[in-house]
């Protein structure tokens, strides 16, 4: 919760994480646990006081520059392809990495790699485990930074993720084991 003011400004900056959802697509829906609370803002304020929605923020000084969204499939329960995804699912991963946001002022300087090294390390500190993602599988394509709210595959090959399936038109399931730290 120390850090919400920090990520909060970084959300204002950017009309609630660029589409105005404050990164909540991924978790419950309101109807099944926050329905007396608004959408939005309010709705991720929520979350992250209980304790239900976490992130790994990236710094420059004392402001958010960026963030990497991380939780348990229960915490993260929101998938797109959802039919395909499961179709293809072997085992259920311990973590979900959903989202990731970059200020517009820091874009394209590594700050979402930096996130996903800071969310690996929080969930090796909380005794590691099976880590998916799903990012977009852009196959050397310029894509428009506005869209990579997952990533990208390149990225995750860079930081020792295995490549496991299409999910999706342009999108694909990557895998993990972090190890307890």
């Amino acid at each position: 919760m120390e850090t919400w003011d920090a990520f909060a400004r970084l959300c204002e900056k950017h009309n609630g994480a660029g589409f105005g959802c404050w990164c909540t697509w991924f978790h419950p829906p309101r109807t099944d646990h926050d329905g007396d609370v608004e959408a939005g803002r309010p709705y991720k304020e929520r979350l992250v006081r209980e304790g239900r929605a976490r992130a790994a923020l990236v710094f420059d000084g004392d402001t958010a520059v960026g963030w990497c969204q991380l939780g348990t499939p229960a915490e993260l329960p929101g998938i797109y392809h959802r039919k395909e995804y499961e179709a293809g699912l072997v085992s259920p991963p311990d973590y979900r990495l959903t989202c990731f946001f970059v200020d517009r002022n820091h874009r394209r300087e590594g700050v979402a790699a930096v996130a996903l090294d800071g969310a690996l390390d929080l969930i090796a500190g909380a005794g590691g485990g099976v880590v998916e993602a799903y990012p977009q599988d852009t196959a050397g394509k310029k894509v428009s930074s506005t869209f990579l709210y997952s990533a990208t595959r390149s990225m995750f090959e860079k930081a020792g993720f295995d490549y496991e399936r299409p999910k999706g038109k342009n999108h694909c399931v990557m895998r993990k084991i972090v190890p307890a730290a």
